[in-house]
């Protein structure tokens, strides 16, 4: 069984008690964890009358937020029990998201040059060849459009957080790329490490200029997350990019 599809099975195992304890916004897009939403980072502009891409949309609650807000909303992802969930939580919302089953860079039902938004919110971390789903990404963006995402922070990987002794000791190096394979709640999934500079030059020579690299820290207040560990307050946990297209 492929990567992807390893991921996809075990998303299909996990998407239940993932939606249950989550509990994601649908009035605003999400960056990860315990971090600032959309409402303070600001980085997407005005979505009125935008065709707005999710890759790795889940149970699509960014997608839903962007058709709140007046965008045409369209929604990948690999597990079918994800977009089952969207389904329902996209009627439950009495809003409309075109939703499509499949690998994250198999984009042939988008025409060239007609998206002017793609966002991905913690997805591309199941992605072992990026540079693969930048090139389509890049394909059905309007020239001078934004790919916003995060995912885990690179640095991240090198500790444990589940330890609960020695949480911050460095076990793995920065530079290792191999897969990182992890169970959660017994299901197991498998990682992908992608460097800063990685992703900063995969994108390049892909056609964008990357205008804004973030690493938010966690916020100050308010109540946490199933997914907050001390951790968080020493090492980022997520980063954020976006790029513009550019070329032709």
């Amino acid at each position: 069984m492929s990567s992807s599809a390893t991921n996809a099975a075990a998303w299909d195992r996990h998407s239940a008690a993932y939606q249950q304890g989550a509990s994601l916004p649908t009035d605003v897009a999400h960056y990860g964890p315990d971090i600032a939403t959309e409402a303070e980072l600001r980085l997407l502009g005005d979505l009125q009358g935008k065709r707005v891409l999710e890759l790795g949309c889940g149970g699509a609650q960014c997608s839903i937020a962007f058709a709140k807000h007046g965008a045409v909303a369209l929604g990948v992802d690999f597990s079918a029990e994800q977009l089952a969930f969207a389904k329902r939580l996209c009627e439950r919302e009495g809003v409309r998201v075109e939703l499509h089953h499949g690998d994250l860079a198999d984009l042939a039902f988008v025409r060239a040059e007609s998206i002017d938004l793609v966002f991905s919110s913690y997805a591309f971390g199941y992605v072992e060849d990026l540079s693969r789903v930048f090139r389509q990404v890049h394909r059905v963006l309007k020239r001078g459009a934004s790919l916003v995402f995060s995912l885990p922070h690179p640095a991240y990987d090198m500790i444990d957080d589940d330890d609960p002794d020695n949480p911050l000791l460095i076990r793995r190096s920065y530079f290792d790329r191999r897969p990182i394979d992890y169970e959660w709640n017994g299901i197991e999934f498998t990682d992908y490490h992608h460097t800063i500079s990685e992703l900063y030059m995969g994108l390049t020579r892909t056609g964008y200029r990357v205008d804004l690299l973030a690493e938010p820290e966690p916020n100050q207040s308010g109540p946490r997350s199933i997914f907050w560990r001390e951790a968080f307050r020493y090492v980022p946990r997520t980063l954020v990019v976006r790029a513009r297209k550019e070329g032709i």
